[in-house]
């Protein structure tokens, strides 16, 4: 290609974006044809850009952390993909209530270096399909040219739309999805990690510690009987070297693992029969939401009653709790974000408690924990675009993106920390649901062992 190839190609992409040098070569299939009609290229670039997306843009009045004025630049674009259908939907509940606030505080546009940039979002469903996840993050990055992709909850999720962003170069931030299944799930290597793609949570140490700690509260046989699906998560957790095995023997519990079992499973008997031999008095697991509603309302038939049941993911949110009737209270959980979480955020400068007081009063629900860490994605995204030295090159909203340190309406994150490349940690404690008051049920912090910042409720019941 010549020096003045060159030129122009930069030159239409100045003009087009959002496609990268690379997207552009590749789509165009010009990488050795004569690049001199910058009209029609930059026709062929406007056309790039169709979706199936939905597309949310700060246009509305008020809330700008950003002054408008001076130069006007180029639409930016950021592509978020979650689960707001199928069984994983209670992670994406809350994502409408979210981007509206979003929105509105990017109402005035985004200040990069002195120009002023107008942002949409492009929101995806997964569906709650991993497959369905690659596909439209593969659509977001290919035909929407996005400048950055945000995708939450769980491993069937944040993993392919990662290994997407991965593969095609696009800077990724990703969350809730414990960090050693979005790691090691992806084939992570701690020596090099990856190039494109960050993830900010927790990890299994913090929540193995948070649930035996939990358990020290009430007296038990500490036979532990474990509900771990063949899925991400579930294969994480019961992961013979990384996950609870070793750690639950190391810290003399005994446990009874009937081994994984398909998403969907509607009769758990077996499992069941098990725990009732094996004499479990505790349960743990990652299942679905519909999943464990029906192992608990089979238990309950059937007889079997354990004195705890920490389960992780089925039980964040109030609506899986009240599915199980008198049956959720008692129930204990990890808990990643509560109200009462003395953090605010960058983009609005609310605190944990306004901003869920907030979703509240504008959807008449009671808050869920995913509200925080979305929120999050959006404050990391806008402070990394607001850092990068050149938007319209990926590699310097990557760079940027790697040097984050921002405190956050989940806590303060910093990817210079670990614990391996591409991860930085959010705290965690654990939670019980009782009897609520506003409603049904409410959940009460009972363990802040690794994070004392955060204020406890009380302590574990027995389920009555």
């Amino acid at each position: 290609m010549s020096q003045e190839q060159d030129k122009n190609i930069d030159r239409i992409l100045r003009a087009n974006g959002p496609v990268s040098r690379r997207e552009f070569l590749r789509i165009a299939g010009l990488a050795g044809a004569t690049v001199g009609m910058g009209g029609a290229l930059g026709s062929f670039l406007a056309g790039c850009s169709t979706s199936g997306s939905t597309t949310t843009t700060a246009a509305a009045a008020g809330g700008s952390t950003t002054t408008a004025g001076g130069k006007k630049g180029r639409e930016i674009k950021l592509g978020y993909v979650s689960p707001q259908t199928g069984p994983l939907a209670g992670f994406g509940e809350a994502d409408a209530f979210i981007l509206e606030g979003v929105n509105a505080a990017l109402a005035s546009g985004l200040v990069i270096n002195g120009v002023t940039h107008p942002v949409s979002i492009l929101v995806k469903d997964s569906q709650s399909d991993p497959n369905r996840a690659a596909t439209v993050a593969g659509d977001l990055i290919t035909q929407d040219g996005v400048d950055m992709l945000l995708v939450s909850s769980t491993p069937e999720t944040t993993n392919p739309v990662s290994d997407q962003a991965e593969a095609n170069g696009v800077p990724c931030v990703s969350t809730v999805a414990p960090w050693q299944p979005w790691f090691f799930g992806r084939k992570g290597d701690p020596q090099k990690g990856f190039e494109w793609t960050y993830h900010f949570f927790w990890g299994l140490e913090d929540i193995i510690a948070v649930f035996t700690d939990m358990w020290e509260q009430v007296p038990t046989n500490k036979k532990v009987g474990a509900m771990w699906p063949n899925d991400g998560d579930g294969n994480a957790w019961s992961d013979p070297k990384l996950g609870f095995p070793p750690a639950l023997a190391e810290k003399g519990y005994s446990l009874i693992d009937p081994g994984r079992y398909q998403n969907g499973t509607d009769d758990f008997s077996a499992q069941i029969s098990q725990f009732k031999n094996g004499g479990v008095e505790i349960v743990t697991g990652v299942p679905i939401t519909p999943d464990f509603t029906t192992f608990w309302k089979q238990a309950a038939q059937q007889g079997f009653k354990p004195k705890i049941a920490s389960i992780g993911k089925a039980l964040l949110f109030p609506s899986s709790v009240e599915a199980l009737g008198e049956l959720g209270d008692g129930m204990s959980t990890e808990v990643w974000w509560t109200p009462n979480h003395p953090f605010s955020s960058s983009l609005t400068g609310e605190s944990a408690k306004q901003f869920a007081d907030a979703y509240t009063a504008k959807t008449k629900k009671q808050w869920t924990q995913p509200i925080g860490f979305v929120h999050a994605l959006f404050e990391v995204a806008v402070d990394t675009l607001k850092r990068t030295a050149d938007v319209d090159d990926p590699a310097a909203i990557r760079d940027a993106l790697a040097a984050t340190k921002l405190d956050t309406l989940v806590g303060p994150l910093d990817w210079s920390k670990g614990p391996v490349p591409n991860v930085t940690k959010t705290p965690l404690v654990g939670g019980q649901w009782g009897k609520g008051t506003e409603f049904k049920y409410d959940l009460v912090v009972v363990t802040n062992k690794l994070a004392p910042n955060i204020p406890t409720g009380g302590t574990l019941r027995p389920i009555p």
